[in-house]
């Protein structure tokens, strides 16, 4: 088994990431990914506390295949998802804590467009329960419903519960990575000549 385990990060004292470890099926660590976009919204206030990533997109070799890691508001980004599919990703998990209110919609559609757009599995793992911050305000409450996407974008299996704890086990085949890349050859015909301002901003 290969796991992608958030954890706050710690450089050094005062200097914190969101990150996640991925730990290969023989136990070694196959690398780190630090969250890329830290978000600053009601109740996700995570400048206070992080330091946007600096280690870029990696893509990590492990026994089950090549897994890329973006974590919960990367998703917003579709940047994201193009770094992993050039870097070579076949696998995608996207660790989140999201709860109802901006993001309902985009919960369904921004992880399937990923995954269709790059030809590679995407696995949403979302807790669930409620927690309530530092200031005493109302609790976040998390609406789970995690779910596994395939590289056409079809979700792999019904979506996770969305009140309880529990273990996804979806069976996912690599070779519909190969298949859909070749059927749609989206990484060939890019034009990054004609993406001016993507490049320049």
């Amino acid at each position: 088994m290969v796991m992608v385990l958030p954890i706050y990060e710690e450089e050094f004292a005062g200097l914190y990431y969101n990150t996640a470890v991925v730990v290969d099926a023989d136990g070694t660590i196959a690398g780190k990914y630090r969250k890329t976009h830290i978000p600053h919204l009601e109740k996700f206030w995570e400048k206070f506390y992080f330091r946007p990533g600096n280690l870029g997109f990696p893509v990590f070799d492990t026994q089950v295949g090549r897994i890329g890691v973006c974590i919960c508001y990367d998703r917003h980004f579709p940047e994201s998802w193009r770094e992993l599919g050039l870097a070579g990703a076949q696998i995608v998990f996207n660790p989140n804590a999201s709860k109802p209110g901006l993001s309902d919609r985009l919960w369904e559609i921004e992880q399937p467009e990923g995954a269709a757009a790059n030809g590679y599995y995407v696995c949403v793992p979302n807790r669930v329960g409620s927690e309530e911050n530092e200031f005493g305000t109302e609790a976040v409450n998390f609406y789970g419903t995690s779910y596994v996407v395939d590289p056409r974008g079809n979700f792999v299996g019904e979506k996770g519960s969305s009140e309880h704890e529990e273990l996804l086990v979806r069976d996912i085949d690599l070779d519909a990575v190969r298949q859909t890349r070749n059927d749609w050859q989206f990484f060939r015909d890019r034009r990054p000549e004609m993406y001016t301002e993507i490049a320049a901003s």
